[in-house]
């Protein structure tokens, strides 16, 4: 019995001739526009990303990068615009209007700014809640232990594993999520979302709180996870340092709007980036 929200439940999609090949986009932002009474967080926001990259997105506190965020996972609905999301198996599927879990099953998985893990539990019991979520039985299968079941159960438990080693905490599978140190944390919470099998994994601030030495550690997992999974990688980063070393390209927000966007080269030499960033030089300044 397959789950509701599945990406054989996803509702009309356009088909697409042949199989994605890597460069194909991945997701379509086109001309999105986000408000909350008379605020408007996000304005005629575009943006494209291909499959394979890491795209970086960037701007000042208050630019609207999480807004984008909650707007690409199903937690905020634009008023205006449409984001596809284009899957391996050649479809185009419309994220607005679909639910979060619904956005997860058809292969959009994501981290939080601030940490969103089972606290009580298990560094592999944290996982396992992920790669669950793939799982096909149901309520009555999982009541009678039916040889699907069991076959699920550890093909899961297995899985778990191997991501939990892939991030370089196998040694810690059996410790309480809370007791691990705050860069481990931000590892498996990444674990985690991989546990969902995403096609595109969305970090919001991963580096956010961590020390020079976690950051080096956790720049070099992303890469790891972009090369080795092929997972495409959209990032929201305050770290220059560490979007400059990542990203392929970067498109950069200021009050709700992109100003800019190209590669780093580009991006740390457009005039209205560094305005953005360092304000515009006062005249009397010379």
């Amino acid at each position: 019995m397959s789950d509701a929200g599945s990406p054989d439940d996803l509702g009309p999609v356009s088909p697409v001739g042949t199989a994605p090949r890597p460069g194909d986009v991945v997701v379509d932002v086109d001309e999105i526009t986000l408000s909350f009474g008379g605020l408007t967080s996000l304005r005629a926001v575009s943006l494209t990303q291909h499959r394979g990259e890491i795209l970086a997105v960037i701007g000042p506190n208050g630019a609207g990068k999480t807004s984008l965020f909650n707007c690409l996972t199903g937690v905020y609905r634009p008023q205006v615009g449409r984001i596809t999301f284009h899957d391996r198996r050649g479809r185009a599927i419309s994220v607005v209007g679909r639910k979060p879990n619904q956005v997860n099953r058809a292969g959009i998985a994501r981290t939080f700014q601030t940490s969103r893990l089972f606290n009580a539990l298990t560094a592999f019991e944290n996982v396992k809640i992920g790669v669950e979520s793939r799982m096909h039985t149901g309520p009555l299968g999982a009541m009678l232990r039916l040889p699907r079941t069991r076959r699920e159960e550890r093909a899961s438990d297995a899985r778990t594993l191997e991501l939990l080693d892939f991030v370089g905490l196998r040694a810690h599978a059996n410790d309480i999520a809370s007791s691990l140190p705050y860069g481990d944390r931000r590892r498996l919470e990444i674990a985690r979302a991989l546990g969902t099998g995403p096609e595109l994994l969305l970090l919001d601030e991963p580096a956010a709180g961590t020390n020079p030495s976690e950051k080096g550690d956790l720049a070099a997992l992303i890469r790891k996870v972009n090369a080795e999974l092929s997972v495409s990688v959209l990032l929201i980063e305050h770290d220059m340092g560490l979007v400059m070393s990542l990203a392929d390209n970067i498109v950069v927000l200021n009050f709700g709007q992109v100003i800019a966007s190209g590669t780093p080269a580009e991006v740390q030499q457009d005039p209205a980036v560094v305005e953005a960033y360092l304000g515009a030089p006062d005249p009397e300044d010379g």
